[in-house]
């Protein structure tokens, strides 16, 4: 395991929109600003690393809001979403569930 910055609160450990409370704690890392991560990963193809869903303010249903997921040794790049992680409709891509490698 390793431990990097939260992505969603970008290692503040509060919530970064404050939707209930400019003192509420940040979902993903429940307060700590980091977050365990198996390794070998990539930045998430979906969110870019932000841990955000595209545009809105929940944590990304691809990385869970950590900004990275977990790949398997020689994954390569999806031949359905070209690595962006999207679908066409702008969903997370079904072939590699949103990581943009299968």
């Amino acid at each position: 395991m390793s431990v990097i910055e939260c992505a969603f609160c970008k290692g503040k450990g509060k919530d970064p929109f404050g939707l209930l409370s400019p003192l509420s704690i940040c979902q993903v890392c429940l307060g700590k600003g980091k977050v365990s991560v198996t390794p070998p990963t990539i930045k998430c193809a979906f969110c870019k690393g932000t841990g955000i869903y595209l545009d809105k303010r929940i944590t990304c249903t691809v990385c869970g809001g950590k900004g990275v997921v977990t790949v398997s040794e020689g994954a390569k790049t999806c031949s359905e979403c070209k690595g962006s992680g999207q679908a066409p409709d702008g969903l997370p891509c079904l072939a590699c569930r949103g990581k943009g490698v299968k």
